[in-house]
């Protein structure tokens, strides 16, 4: 996967109402992962894995993490994916892939994907429903581009990837970042995916931070939908002081030393349908190793 299905999706134009947030840390309050295994996005180790792929998972293993979510196999056989992960005594639940990707190998990832034994495949970037509408087909344009009837559009190829993924005994998901929260027309581009793709097809992999950063609040969404978001995205941030654009997200820091409070997102998702977590360290001022320490000390030291 490349860089940029990733990073870097923040949206300015509704910054403004996390300032007031409830979620913004005011002491050390923690959070609980209420019994689910500590998982965490490969895209964290990406630069890691291209260069050591099996001793980098046996960090992570080491390190406390129980269930990992890829993106990307650098170039690693399905075979020698399970033979790594069984050897770094992981459990790969979830994989991440853009719209693109899905569209151009659909079939191709969901057989690679069901030999590892992967159980959620996600889309990680949306598509644009009419991509010659582009001055160019680069990440800043797309990421500036979205209209309500992409997001519409999206929903419609989520229903449609869902049957595919349901037949194979999987299950289909997508997962935000923060230009779902910007009104369009008045409606909000996240609700309308949730209003118009099935249940029974589509779930919601909520990332935390980006609802943070976006304006939202990922309690009332766990509120709101407590049956449709069954995976977290769990990240922090050094500071959130002025409106990022959207290509400049607020630098990130590692869990409880930072600006969110989880204890409440825990607190609602403890009532909600949150089947499995993972930490998101996007990037590092500590060797990596040692900032994912600190994150899965902190999971697992979370009391609610």
């Amino acid at each position: 996967m490349t860089s940029h299905t990733r990073r870097n999706f923040i949206q300015s134009a509704t910054a403004a109402a996390v300032y007031s947030s409830p979620l913004l840390r005011c002491d050390r309050l923690m959070a609980s992962p209420f019994g689910l295994p500590i998982g965490l996005q490969l895209y964290s180790v990406r630069e890691m894995m291209a260069k050591d792929y099996e001793g980098t998972l046996k960090q992570i293993g080491a390190l406390g993490y129980q269930e990992v979510e890829t993106a990307g196999y650098f170039d690693h056989s399905s075979e020698q994916v399970k033979s790594a992960m069984s050897a770094a005594g992981l459990k790969c639940v979830s994989a991440h892939y853009p719209y693109a990707s899905l569209n151009k190998d659909f079939d191709k990832i969901v057989a690679f994907n069901k030999e590892i034994g992967v159980q959620y495949i996600i889309c990680a970037f949306p598509g644009i429903k009419d991509p010659s509408r582009l001055k160019d087909q680069s990440y800043r344009t797309q990421i500036t581009s979205f209209t309500l009837e992409d997001y519409r559009w999206n929903a419609d190829q989520f229903n449609k990837f869902g049957e595919k993924l349901k037949a194979a005994g999987m299950k289909f998901g997508y997962h935000n970042h923060t230009m779902e929260f910007a009104k369009q027309d008045g409606v909000v581009p996240f609700d309308e995916m949730v209003r118009l793709t099935d249940p029974a097809l589509v779930t919601f992999e909520m990332d935390c931070g980006w609802v943070i950063v976006g304006g939202a609040n990922p309690v009332d969404y766990l509120h709101r939908y407590p049956s449709r978001i069954s995976m977290l995205h769990v990240k922090d941030f050094k500071h959130i002081e002025k409106p990022a654009s959207t290509l400049e997200p607020p630098p990130a820091a590692e869990l409880g030393r930072g600006t969110l409070d989880y204890r409440p997102v825990f607190e609602a998702a403890k009532k909600a349908n949150i089947k499995h977590y993972f930490v998101e360290q996007e990037e590092f001022d500590l060797p990596p190793m040692e900032s994912l320490k600190i994150d899965a000390d902190y999971m697992k030291n979370l009391t609610v």
